[in-house]
């Protein structure tokens, strides 16, 4: 293996080292730094090829919760997640200055919102706006949302690159760049107000982890959640349960002989439910999964309940999990693996809003989070606070849980709301606007998450605008970059190697891959 791909190994491990659960920031930015000299080299070809091997070492790693959702899917979206960032290499030209920053940082932009929302429907995990969460410069994501955090996550890359070659002038474009977006992101929530503060109650019942559904399992998931909200001994406005913890049985089922307990049925859960929203006088969200009418699928949804334990409305699932509750390509995978769902869940049409009697809720289930649209949607449409009822207890180790709180950060800076984040073993947190995590509960324990958090209205221009801004950027940073006369094939071949040459200075006698013949992946 020649430096360069040592070095390329080496720079996706230090990008997926930044990445909850881990969440080394400046070791990411190290690892963009030297993805971005590495791909100032070499041909297309050779920018690729360099490029998907930092990709494959990002995403591996970054991803590896995957094994246990579908083991055939995960290294197919490794390989996805390398050839896309590959595109990025290639897409960036091997000629020095701002056209070649801008293609980066632009290809690298469009690529992850291709990726966010393509093949099924997108999968925006381990993502750069994750890495950007925890910086100075988070807050920029009010002013054009995560697609806005990833770009400068990788600007700030290329800044690292630029001190280390001592181009103090680029290191401080980058640095004003960084700095206008921080404050132009502070200027975008201007237009939300505070209109009323609520207690709240987030309710974790607790149980082991890296758990397979089971019919004989759905009573006790939800005694232990009736067991945490018996405990609730304050006032409070809203209790939210997590995501299908209400997982009833038609009532005429029979108990299977296997099962030591009787099976939840839909009238007592319904009774005992209506019961508590009384009991605690406040409203109830709460997480539901049950075959529907036909029979032909199943619905995940939340509803919200008055403190008389009326329902007053219903949301639905619409960004659905491809392989855990959609299959996609269902009579292909089905020979590769028996653990697939027997039957989808059915998307949700309706906006991403309950109405309730403290006000109207945006709420995004479970891995509808992961998804910028999906918040705007429930913003939108008027949503006061964010809701993320979720259930991540049948997954293996903790990515994707932390990947999660990463996510609900991210929602709350775009969209200047509090997130409740709710989920029966963990985690489950409350979210400040400002991305901060208030509390956040550990793994596997029963508690109750107490505080008062703010509803509010008005818009930012995140959730106004969208990706557009970005898109347009994107696609404009490239264009210049790859204007006639400058795209590769223009450089001549004196130029190429004065190129090679400079770079081989910083990057070792072996890493031009000349001196020993070799050309490169």
């Amino acid at each position: 293996m020649t430096s360069r791909r040592v070095q390329a190994v080496a720079s996706g491990l230090l990008i997926a080292a930044g990445l909850p659960p881990w969440g080394w920031g400046p070791l990411a930015l190290l690892g963009i730094a030297i993805w971005f000299r590495l791909i100032g080299v070499a041909s297309a070809r050779h920018r690729f090829g360099l490029s998907a091997m930092v990709g494959l070492a990002w995403a591996t790693p970054a991803t590896l919760w995957m094994v246990d959702l579908t083991a055939p899917g995960w290294p197919i979206a490794v390989l996805i997640f390398a050839a896309l960032t590959g595109v990025i290499g290639a897409a960036t030209p091997a000629d020095d200055g701002w056209p070649k920053r801008c293609a980066f940082v632009g290809a690298l932009v469009l690529i992850e919102l291709l990726r966010w929302n393509q093949p099924f429907g997108g999968t925006p995990i381990a993502t750069y706006a994750m890495i950007g969460v925890g910086t100075p410069w988070a807050l920029s994501a009010r002013l054009f949302g995560s697609p806005l955090l990833a770009g400068l996550v990788a600007l700030a890359g290329v800044g690292v690159a630029d001190l280390f070659e001592r181009r103090w002038l680029p290191a401080l474009g980058v640095a004003t760049a960084l700095t206008v977006g921080t404050i132009g992101g502070n200027l975008a929530g201007n237009a939300v107000e505070t209109i009323a503060t609520i207690d709240v109650a987030v309710v974790q019942g607790g149980g082991p982890q890296n758990t397979r559904a089971d019919i004989c399992e759905t009573r006790a998931v939800f005694e232990r959640h009736m067991e945490a909200s018996a405990s609730i001994d304050r006032r409070v406005d809203l209790v939210l349960w997590p995501e299908d913890v209400v997982h009833p049985a038609p009532d005429e089922w029979p108990t299977p002989d296997r099962c030591t307990d009787p099976l939840l049925g839909i009238t007592e859960a319904t009774e005992r439910l209506t019961q508590h929203a009384t009991d605690v006088d406040a409203v109830v969200v709460s997480g539901w999964f049950q075959r529907t009418d036909d029979g032909r699928a199943n619905a995940n949804y939340s509803i919200a309940q008055s403190p008389d334990g009326t329902v007053t409305d219903r949301y639905d699932k619409v960004r659905l999990v491809p392989f855990g509750e959609f299959v996609p390509l269902r009579s292909m995978i089905e020979r590769f693996s028996d653990e697939l769902p027997s039957r989808d869940v059915r998307p949700g049409t309706e906006p991403a809003v309950l109405d309730t009697d403290i006000g109207r809720l945006g709420v995004v289930i479970s891995w509808e989070v992961f998804f910028d649209h999906r918040a705007r949607d429930a913003i939108g449409n008027g949503g006061q606070a964010l809701l993320n009822p979720t259930n991540g207890s049948s997954y293996w180790l903790t990515i994707v849980q932390t990947q999660q709180v990463a996510s609900s950060r991210l929602r709350a800076i775009e969209t200047d709301r509090w997130v409740l984040q709710a989920a029966p073993t963990g985690f489950s947190a409350v979210v400040h606007p400002d991305g901060h995590v208030e509390q956040r509960t550990g793994i596997s324990e029963q508690k109750v998450l107490y505080d008062t958090i703010e509803l509010r209205s008005g818009t930012t221009l995140a959730v106004r605008w969208g990706a557009w801004p970005m898109i347009v950027f994107g696609f404009l940073a490239l264009a210049v970059a790859w204007r006639p006369g400058r795209t590769d094939s223009h450089l001549d071949q004196e130029r190429d190697r004065s190129v090679i040459d400079q770079s081989d200075r910083h990057l070792g006698p072996e890493a031009s891959g000349l001196d020993d013949g070799t050309t490169g992946p």
